[in-house]
């Protein structure tokens, strides 16, 4: 296990936040390198609504994915959002594997 860790990024609604720390150190412990979200706006960081703070954190969440072996979508319910679709879409474009914390219906 030491020496050969997949990167998975994580994705979802920030207003998830605690379902997002729970996958964090769940795959953390499964032995992998996770990269999160710096700021969870839905979650009472206002931070993300200055003027283009916004438009920087979803370009670096690209980023952040294009780093990644796959990403792992925190759909707590089901809910997959607008930016959270176009996360899932960029991935796959790019040979990404998805994966969900929900069943995802098709």
């Amino acid at each position: 296990m030491v020496g050969n860790y997949k990167v998975i990024t994580l994705c979802g609604s920030t207003r998830f936040k605690d379902a997002f720390m729970e996958a964090q150190k769940r795959l953390t412990l499964d032995g992998n390198i996770v990269i999160s979200v710096g700021l969870f706006s839905h979650s009472g960081d206002d931070e993300v609504w200055t003027e283009g703070t916004k438009e920087m954190l979803d370009d670096m969440h690209r980023r952040k994915i294009d780093m990644a072996d796959e990403i792992f979508v925190i759909n707590v319910g089901g809910y997959i959002g607008f930016s959270t679709r176009s996360e899932i879409e960029y991935a796959s474009e790019t040979g990404k594997v998805v994966r969900y914390l929900e069943p995802v219906s098709r």
